[in-house]
């Protein structure tokens, strides 16, 4: 794969760049087609499709990450660039995000693997699986600990998954977020999950306001919305460090080492060395999706998220496929 030559090397630069840069997605040559699908009884998530010009030469399921949407940066430059490269993109939005608050009767959490898999479902049933998966930050954590939940199983749903600028242990992820040098990524993340909230009207703005990081927010209301029994509980049992053994699909890891949001040390698992299906690309710089590049193409990580998925056709199975 390409090396990656930072524009920068500030990761806070990198990270701050990798937000607010201009990106352009052709939808004049590629129609965004807009879909609901029903998950649960009173649950339904947004998913917009674009196919390329010819035959495909297969799909991409793009999973966004914490308060994001389909029209976040990263998603829409990778989308870009593999309609262009001959891909259905097919971009997810997680229950009640992208201005779906209303279509839903609950949140969503970062272990929240349901709805991703019965939309993967629906498309096994159309013929369209399996597809690759992309998930960014939190929505790496979701296709991770997806493909580890469904084990052997995911073959027939997905053909291959990557995960960019991971937290797979959320409790690590949310105290190096609450860190003094983050506060003000902070405070932007809070105050976008209380409008999001709040528009849901499970809660008013009032009960909200208490909580000022993310880690109260989650423990007084994320968790009890959903049962754990609080904050720390919740990171434990949804963290997908806790399934990365049973996953049995080719699986790409991508993550800086000066992330700013997720210590590089929560990676020092023996089994990210010890399962032959997954393999682990670590740069020095690029902050939290701030992959951009000094040189062309300016975006790295979409392409590099190609060659990877242009590999897996023949990717060396490992012997064992279940253990």
């Amino acid at each position: 794969m390409r090396p990656y030559r930072p524009l920068v090397s500030n990761p806070h630069i990198l990270t701050v760049l990798g937000n607010y840069w201009k990106r352009k997605l052709d939808t004049r040559r590629y129609p965004v087609e807009e879909r609901l699908y029903q998950t649960e009884p009173q649950v339904q998530v947004l998913v917009l499709t674009q196919r390329p010009e010819g035959e495909p030469l297969g799909e991409l399921v793009l999973v966004h990450g914490l308060e994001g949407s389909g029209a976040s940066g990263y998603m829409l430059t990778m989308a870009q660039a593999a309609l262009e490269a001959g891909y259905v993109v097919n971009r997810f939005h997680m229950r009640s995000c992208g201005g779906t608050e209303h279509l839903s009767n609950t949140l969503y959490h970062a272990g929240m693997t349901g709805d991703l898999r019965s939309v993967l479902q629906r498309f096994r049933q159309q013929g369209r699986a399996p597809v690759h998966l992309v998930g960014y930050s939190l929505g790496g954590n979701v296709v991770l600990k997806l493909a580890g939940e469904l084990g052997v199983e995911a073959q027939s749903l997905t053909a291959s998954v990557c995960a960019v600028s991971t937290p797979i242990d959320l409790a690590a992820g949310a105290r190096r977020l609450g860190a003094r040098s983050n506060w003000i990524y902070e405070r932007r993340f809070v105050r976008r999950m209380r409008r999001r909230v709040v528009a849901t009207g499970h809660f008013t703005e009032e009960q909200l306001k208490p909580a000022r990081s993310l880690f109260e927010f989650d423990d007084r209301f994320t968790a009890r919305h959903f049962g754990f029994q609080g904050a720390e509980h919740y990171y434990e049992t949804q963290s997908s460090r806790r399934f990365l053994q049973h996953i049995r699909i080719p699986t790409l890891f991508i993550q800086a080492k000066d992330d700013i949001f997720v210590p590089f040390e929560i990676y020092d698992e023996p089994v990210l060395r010890q399962n032959p299906w997954i393999r682990f690309l670590a740069t020095e710089h690029g902050g939290h999706l701030g992959f951009l590049s000094r040189v062309r193409p300016r975006f790295w990580l979409d392409h590099v998220v190609l060659e990877w998925i242009e590999e897996v056709a023949s990717f060396p199975k490992p012997q064992v496929v279940s253990r």
